[in-house]
């Protein structure tokens, strides 16, 4: 396995320099997804959308995201993190221009604009982790659930300006045309602070490392090797029951607490506060409990808390329960998805080509969560649904150890 270096060999400086550039890299895709998100209503009022039209124009961030999830190891293994996540914030912000002005051009044009943002957000999201978890090699303790606690927190940012922005009736085209160009702006010059990661760069090979077409046949090789590797698989696997329950959280929770306990609309919107306030908070103190006991008794620990609380929250007889399910559900789940990315990255010659992997196959959790639990909804109302939830995490606490790290990488 190839050593990465430590803070001795950057400097403290340099390394602290790499921690504020990654943690911007995630501020900044959730800030911009959220303000996206803000403005759904008003570009479906534009377009007068239904409810399945909007969907399949909703679609379309999913359909690049699912192309771009799978190459993203190879893309990353050419470019190097700094300049994929550079190269993908400009095409991200030149999607969501494409957005902006869709809404003057016409609705394929949005769609398009879409298509794009989910394509550079699915490469932006793994060579952001990849250098991420890198950063723990090099810092030497846990620091990846605190970037994906930033990556919430900016969520939440972003829906209050935007929030902000329809209450001022700043119309779609100004508010989102000014993330696009932020995020321009900001993220190409502030991931230049990423530290050279394990894959070799277009720099190396412009000093003659190596041959060109070399690397590339090699980079391609390693994203379909990965795709075969039991340990990998597994751990994408286990991934997928967190980004079921954390999708599920986000999704449903307002609305199963609206149907399901006969609460205000006000009050369902607090369940989902105290849900993503939870997970965030679980996401920043994770690190210490991670590097104190290690990563498979503590998220078993999380996983059974997590599905301690989605069944509380199904089955409570009142109300108070259901915050306090909420509560449970949303620390549960803070830490299972940023360290299972850890756990692929723990080689970090082969990081960029598993943690596409892992993202790829953790993203079917997201997609397929809705949907699903929309079925079952139907079925056996919305409350009574998210019993899936506890079921799942309850059956990832049984392949846990697939996240124990690999012998020659430090917890």
């Amino acid at each position: 396995m190839k050593e990465r270096p430590n803070v001795k060999d950057v400097g403290p400086e340099r390394a602290a320099q790499a921690v504020r550039s990654t943690y911007i890299a995630f501020m900044g895709t959730g800030f911009a997804l959220s303000s996206w998100a803000s403005r759904v209503p008003q570009v479906r009022d534009h377009f007068h959308l239904t409810p399945s039209t909007l969907g399949v124009v909703l679609l379309a961030i999913s359909a690049g995201s699912v192309l771009s999830l799978p190459v993203s190891g190879a893309i990353i293994a050419h470019f190097g993190s700094r300049r994929t996540v550079a190269g993908m914030a400009v095409l991200f912000g030149a999607g969501l221009g494409m957005v902006a002005s869709g809404l003057l051009i016409g609705l394929a044009a949005v769609a398009t604009g879409l298509f794009l943002l989910g394509f550079a957000n699915g490469a932006w999201d793994v060579a952001m982790n990849v250098h991420g978890a890198a950063l723990e090699r090099v810092i030497g303790h846990s620091i990846l659930p605190r970037f994906h606690a930033a990556w919430s927190l900016s969520t939440v940012a972003g829906a209050l300006v935007g929030a902000a922005m329809v209450a001022l009736s700043v119309p779609v085209p100004v508010h989102l045309g000014a993330v696009a160009a932020l995020v321009v702006l900001v993220i190409p010059m502030s991931s230049q602070g990423f530290l050279a990661g394990p894959e070799r760069t277009a720099a190396d090979r412009a000093n003659g490392d190596v041959d060109n077409a070399s690397v590339d046949v090699r980079a391609w090789r390693a994203a379909l090797v990965a795709w075969r590797e039991p340990r990998t698989l597994a751990i994408g696997i286990f991934v997928v029951a967190f980004a079921f329950a954390e999708g599920a959280g986000n999704d449903w929770i307002n609305v199963a607490a609206i149907d399901g306990y006969h609460v205000p609309a006000e009050v369902g919107s607090l369940t989902l506060v105290t849900f993503l306030a939870a997970m965030t908070v679980g996401r920043w103190f994770g690190p210490v409990l991670l590097d104190r006991y290690g990563r498979v008794p503590v998220v078993r620990f999380l996983a059974l808390t997590g599905a301690i609380g989605a069944a509380l929250f199904v089955v409570g007889p009142a109300t108070p329960l259901a915050f306090v399910g909420a509560l449970l559900w949303g620390a549960g789940v803070s830490l299972g998805l940023p360290v299972g990315l850890s756990a692929a990255a723990d080689d970090p010659s082969r990081a960029a080509a598993r943690v596409s992997v892992v993202s790829s196959v953790g993203y079917a959790g997201f997609l397929s969560g809705p949907p699903l639990l929309g079925l079952l909804g139907n079925q056996f109302t919305v409350r009574r649904a998210l019993a899936a939830v506890a079921v799942l995490l309850v059956l990832d606490t049984m392949i846990t150890k697939v996240i124990r790290p690999l012998p020659d990488a430090k917890q």
